[in-house]
């Protein structure tokens, strides 16, 4: 019997912005389906307009398991994880360790699939990685609009922080994803018609 398939559906359980007052949770799950999407659209928005030629599919794979190694290590805050270098270096061993656990629930011939996504380790997936980065930063943007909007100033500075860290990526599209896109997620069902 092998358990990386339920070991992932505790995704669910995971909350993320621990050190934040939240309106609403947010979990691992949710963030990672939502980053796969933003991922997906930023390669498929690099291919269209900015003369790309990565695959769409793989970008959104790879975002969909990027945080995958926190189903064993929980939700450490941003604050923390930077907190210093020594800090980082230390989760990254950590995360390393969490990724091969998560891989050994898998039988032997399904393993090398699994490892390449948790590596990034197939031909295109380097240049892919900013971009799933952006998804990551752009998904947290999306929960700090949506926490503002219902009336939460807890992420204000959240928020202005990682749209700067998303323009300081200089990926043409993100920025055309914000500029065209995330205005949407700050109104209501009826104002999207």
């Amino acid at each position: 019997m092998f358990h990386f398939y339920a070991m992932l559906s505790r995704m669910k359980y995971i909350c993320r912005w621990g050190l934040m007052r939240n309106t609403r949770s947010e979990t691992l799950s949710e963030h990672s389906f939502e980053t796969a999407v933003i991922a997906h659209a930023l390669a498929v928005l690099r291919n269209t307009r900015f003369g790309g030629h990565v695959s769409p599919e793989r970008a959104a794979l790879l975002a969909l398991y990027h945080d995958a190694a926190e189903i064993i290590t929980g939700d450490l805050p941003t604050p923390v994880k930077y907190f210093n270098p020594k800090i980082r270096s230390a989760y990254r061993e950590v995360e390393t360790v969490a990724q091969e656990k998560l891989l050994s629930l898998l039988p032997d011939d399904l393993k090398p699939s699994y490892e390449s996504i948790f590596t990034a380790a197939q031909e295109g997936d380097r240049e892919l990685l900013p971009l799933v980065k952006a998804a990551d930063k752009l998904s947290a943007v999306i929960k700090c609009m949506e926490e503002k909007g219902m009336g939460n100033s807890e992420f204000t500075k959240a928020e202005a922080s990682l749209r700067r860290t998303v323009s300081d990526l200089h990926l043409p599209e993100a920025d055309c994803f914000v500029a065209e896109f995330l205005p949407s997620y700050a109104l209501t069902l009826d104002e999207q018609d």
